[in-house]
């Protein structure tokens, strides 16, 4: 495991390279004024642009998750998740509900995946003005093959978010890409092309828990677009049958053009599971970091506070001294291997199945600014949103009431459905989901002293695990986190450990998916028996069913579910399908609020229904008017978003 918490002074300086490229000149003794004609003009150079195109994912997951961490927002918009949190946090209610607030609620991500795509194609026009030496070649196809990646993948979010979208491949705006493209036939061949180029430039070298793209990430998120693409917008739920080919660009670096079919994604992922090296990490658990191996050490030895007591005799002399451990431990993981640890070599940030994902480090600051940055941008923020809500009574995030799991905001709390629905699921088959409670925090029975806040709502009962915020006995102070007792560890870049000491990488792909994905695409059930064998539940036949419950347990919380449901619905679906029939379980459902655990009240729709609100948008979100506005009428509004509309428009529920 990685460690990402020093200082980073050359990331926050690429970071800010587009928006602030004065600080740079003093020390860079080649050209008095940097300009697209001498910039970039070494190796290093694209190196630092390239920090720049991977810093907007951290300003998306270091920023307020609510505000525009899109994963947060996929996981609140699915049956998952509630919106939950305290009565002020609106704008995540807005999101379960499918509603607004105001016209430009969503626009944040729109500017920095838009701000990541100009960084893309400046680096992809420009990477020549380096005088590249033959031996350098694979250096520069390489530097190529991730500008192009990222820029497929953040294309891939925004019409994910959006739908149909101008689509930006130049840093000079024709006047074509100033018009709204149709994402199904004209966005999605572009960002498979763009993967494809990535997949052929590529190497096998990076990548491997470094915070970069390889050819394997290229194929394996070739396969997670297409699936999409497919199942949503050709309506071919089912991808074992027939399915169609993408028509790719023509004229564009490594990409070939011609067509890109199911067998050609198919065999991208027999690549990985081939060459690339990747497997499974033998527990579940090291996967998340509450099982990192200082709270297991805690816990081996009876708690983490040292006490070093006076010895007596009869006559009450003092006649030695004794040590004492009291305290706290974390009986969930007593039973690992200690090797399995999320902090030993091959488990948690790097670990063997991570083929890529978003990289934290102690380098968050107040001080942080400009439209494509955020102030806890290196920061795992969405550990804080899913953090034991403490309000009033400041007793949830206290060690003695709900060790080792620490305060937050309480916000896309996971929902009665997902409990339920895994747990009819092991009644059925007569089996036990490790993953569940490896997964979800038990309230009552797990944090037995945890307090439902008199200011929050949409409570389950239910807390997410996975990346929950970790205290240790050993800590200062009972709102640090365990990061602070690393070594290495000096003190907080924000001066705030609780939201600013979170350096959990944040999964976008790993290695379980490329299984199941590939189980999907050819109803050969041998790769998700693999995932279901670490599970410890049964192996079964190739199903539909048997995928689709498999990715939901499996990738609970990680971003994906929403569009899931999505491509297995299709647009313009009818209330029965998949989407439409999960969201709508869960009116009815009896929750908590405002501490009122007594008197719970009936979850239901803000607006409407969830039905009705998934079948007018499509799971698109309304594309802010500000934005519109500056297109000049070359943008539409998506359906499903007028204004005018009460059932869009955000209610007081509580």
């Amino acid at each position: 495991m990685k460690k990402y918490i020093l200082s980073a002074v050359a990331v926050l300086a690429a970071a800010t390279l587009f928006t602030s490229c004065n600080d740079m000149l003093d020390t860079d003794p080649r050209v008095t004024e940097m300009t697209g004609a001498t910039f970039p003009g070494k190796p290093a150079d694209v190196e630092a642009e390239l920090a720049a195109i991977y810093s907007i994912m951290n300003t998306m997951g270091g920023g307020d998750s609510d505000n525009q961490n899109i994963f947060f927002w996929w996981e609140v918009m699915s049956d998952d998740c509630y919106g939950s949190g305290g009565l002020q946090d609106n704008k995540v209610k807005s999101l379960h509900h499918l509603v607004e607030m105001n016209v430009n609620q969503y626009e944040t991500p729109f500017i920095l995946l838009y701000g990541g795509i100009s960084r893309c194609n400046n680096t992809i026009e420009t990477i020549d003005n380096v005088p590249w030496a033959e031996s350098q070649k694979g250096q520069r196809d390489q530097l190529l093959g991730e500008a192009y990646f990222m820029r497929g993948l953040y294309t891939l979010w925004l019409t994910q978010l959006f739908g149909d979208v101008p689509l930006i491949t130049k840093t000079v705006i024709t006047e074509e890409m100033q018009k709204q493209a149709s994402a199904e036939e004209v966005i999605y061949p572009q960002i498979l092309s763009d993967f494809v180029s990535a997949k052929n430039l590529m190497g096998v070298d990076k990548g491997r828990g470094d915070g970069h793209a390889n050819k394997f990430v290229a194929e394996a998120f070739m396969a997670r677009a297409y699936m999409f693409w497919a199942g949503f917008y050709k309506g071919v739920k089912e991808l074992v049958g027939s399915a169609p080919a993408i028509t790719l660009v023509e004229g564009q670096e490594a990409c070939p053009g011609g067509t890109l079919s199911k067998e050609d994604i198919i065999a991208g992922l027999r690549d990985i599971v081939s060459n690339g090296g990747y497997q499974l990490c033998e527990d579940f658990r090291s996967l998340w970091q509450y099982s990192n191996s200082l709270l297991w050490q805690e816990t081996q030895d009876g708690g983490g506070i040292v006490e070093i007591k006076d010895l007596k005799d009869d006559a009450g002399n003092i006649i030695g001294k004794d040590t004492v451990r009291t305290g706290h431990g974390y009986e969930f993981i007593k039973d690992m291997d200690k090797k399995n640890c999320f902090d030993m070599p091959g488990m948690g940030n790097g670990n063997t199945e991570e083929l890529f994902q978003i990289q934290f480090m102690n380098a968050s600051s107040w001080n942080i600014g400009g439209t494509y940055n955020a102030q806890r941008m290196y920061s795992n923020y969405i550990s804080v949103f899913w953090g034991l809500r403490n309000g009033a009574s400041n007793q949830n995030g206290d060690r003695n009431l709900t060790y080792p799991f620490n305060q937050g905001w309480g916000q896309g709390t996971p929902s009665c459905n997902i409990w339920d629905d895994w747990t009819d699921a092991e009644r059925v088959g007569q089996y036990s989901d490790f993953r569940k409670k490896a997964s979800l925090i038990d309230l009552d029975n797990e944090l037995a002293q945890y307090t439902y806040e008199k200011d929050d709502c949409e409570e389950s009962g239910y807390s997410v695990k996975k990346y929950a915020e970790v205290n240790l006995d050993a800590c200062a102070a009972n709102n640090d986190t365990w990061w602070s007792m690393c070594d290495g560890y000096a003190s907080s870049s924000l001066a705030n450990k609780m939201q600013g000491d979170h350096f959990e990488d944040f999964y976008l792909m790993r290695y379980s998916d490329v299984l199941l994905m590939l189980t999907e695409l050819t109803g050969e059930a041998q790769w998700m028996n693999q995932v279901q064998a670490r599970a410890g539940v049964p192996q079964t036949p190739y199903s539909l069913k048997a995928v689709q419950d498999e990715r939901r347990w499996e990738f609970a919380f990680e971003g994906l579910r929403f569009n899931d449901m999505r491509r297995w619905t299709g647009k313009d679906c009818s209330n029965s399908t998949y989407a439409p029939d999960y969201l709508e379980k869960q009116a009815g459902k009896q929750i908590v609020c405002l501490g009122q655990k007594s008197n719970k009240r009936t979850m239901k729709h803000m607006t409407c229904s969830w039905t009705e609100r998934y079948k007018a948008t499509n799971g698109f979100l309304a594309k802010p008017q500000a934005q519109i506005t500056l297109m000049n009428g070359n943008m539409e509004q998506n359906p499903g978003w007028e204004a005018s509309d009460t059932k869009t428009q955000y209610q007081v529920l509580y």
